[in-house]
């Protein structure tokens, strides 16, 4: 497994590195946030047509390469979180269909009606930098099973898993209130 993960990792970033590369060589200035939207137009070179089509299949084999990776613990994660005491997922061919159809069907379904794959970065790190960086690390302080957190850790992890919430809920709010925005605005151009 390390040397498959190690190799698709390689091979990923050797595809985002020449992606982005070769996107500000072509583009320069006019290189945006997306490199792969500037690739969407006539690129005014020779070969343009060949190298648009270069850059599209090198990030569809990144996707095929990452997916399986981040699928495989994600699966893993999600079966221990609802099946905390059943067998491993390895022995279980049942649970281990249930899972995956269940997820496969919640990607399929986001990919379907999430408008933007920006809009989804926005609500992913409103929620979860914010659980990764305050509330699990507070979580873990106040669950202590050895005894080691005093009060005032307690006190302090508890404070961390508001503030966190609230910072939380004001970015939601904040990428709702921008997302409704924007469509209003496209709303009133059409």
């Amino acid at each position: 497994m390390k040397a498959i993960v190690r190799t698709s990792l390689i091979l990923c970033s050797s595809v985002y590195v020449a992606t982005s590369l070769f996107g500000f060589f072509l583009f320069g200035d006019k290189t945006l946030d997306d490199v792969l939207a500037n690739f969407d137009g006539d690129l005014g070179v020779p070969y343009g047509s060949f190298l648009t089509d270069i850059v599209r299949v090198s990030y569809g084999i990144h996707l095929i390469l990452v997916f399986p990776i981040v699928f495989y613990s994600l699966r893993l994660n999600l079966d221990v979180l609802l099946f905390p005491h059943a067998i491993p997922l390895a022995f279980d061919t049942r649970r281990f269909y249930l899972v995956t159809t269940l997820l496969m069907a919640f990607i399929f379904v986001g990919a379907i009606f999430v408008p933007s794959i920006w809009d989804a970065f926005q609500f992913i790190g409103a929620t979860a930098a914010v659980s990764a960086g305050y509330i699990f690390p507070a979580a873990i302080a106040l669950r202590d099973t050895r005894g080691v957190a005093t009060k005032k850790d307690k006190l302090l992890s508890w404070f961390m898993i508001f503030l966190a919430v609230s910072c939380s809920t004001v970015a939601i709010f904040s990428d709702l209130y921008t997302v409704y925005s924007n469509e209003q605005v496209d709303e009133k151009l059409i």
